[in-house]
C-alpha cells in the first residue's frame, strides 16, 4: 500500500509538472522515477486519481487532474449513489456486507469503488448485496468509520 501512494504522489506531481499526452509517456517517467509499473496498474491509478485529459491547444490532448471542487462534487455524486441504493452493513472479520435494493449492488459498489478506499482490497457485486474485503488489519468497525465520514449522512439512516 505504501508502494502504492508513492506511486500516486509521483503520477501527480509529474502530471502538473509535464505536457503528459499518453500512458507510454507517463509509464516512461514513472520508470525513470524508480517505479516499475504495468500499463494496467497505471489505467486504474489514472481512474482512482480521476485524471482526464484536455486539449493542449494545438493538435492533441494531455492529461489533466480535477480540479478540488471537481473531485469534491464527484465524491458527493458517488456518496448519494451510495445512499440511494444501499439498505444495510454488516462485516465479520474483514469481510464487508452491503445489502442493497434489487438491482443496485452494481451502483452501490461502483460508488465504493470510486470513493477509493485504502482500506478496501477489492469488491464484488450480485444483485442484491455486494462483498468488500478489507485489507489485512483493517476491521469492519474500522471501515465503518472511514465510510461515516465519507458520507456524514449514514449516521442518520
Amino acid at each position: 500500500m505504501k508502494e502504492r501512494s508513492g506511486r500516486l504522489k509521483a503520477i501527480r506531481k509529474l502530471i502538473k509538472a509535464n505536457k503528459i499526452e499518453s500512458q507510454e509517456k507517463l509509464l516512461n517517467l514513472l520508470t525513470e522515477e524508480g517505479f516499475e509499473v504495468t500499463q494496467a496498474t497505471l489505467s486504474r491509478d489514472l481512474k482512482l486519481l480521476k485524471v482526464g485529459k484536455i486539449a493542449d491547444g494545438r493538435d492533441g490532448y494531455v492529461y489533466t487532474l480535477p480540479t478540488e471542487e471537481e473531485r469534491q462534487e464527484s465524491d458527493r455524486l458517488f456518496a448519494q449513489d451510495f445512499l440511494r441504493g444501499y439498505i444495510s452493513i454488516e462485516y465479520s472479520g474483514n469481510i464487508v456486507v452491503i445489502k442493497t435494493f434489487p438491482g443496485h449492488a452494481s451502483p452501490v459498489c461502483n460508488a465504493l469503488d470510486c470513493m477509493n478506499f485504502d482500506e478496501i482490497l477489492g469488491t464484488v457485486a450480485g444483485e442484491n448485496c455486494l462483498f468488500a474485503c478489507l485489507r489485512e488489519g483493517v476491521s469492519g468497525a474500522a471501515f465503518l468509520k472511514k465510510l461515516k465520514e465519507k458520507i456524514p449522512e449514514l449516521d442518520t439512516l
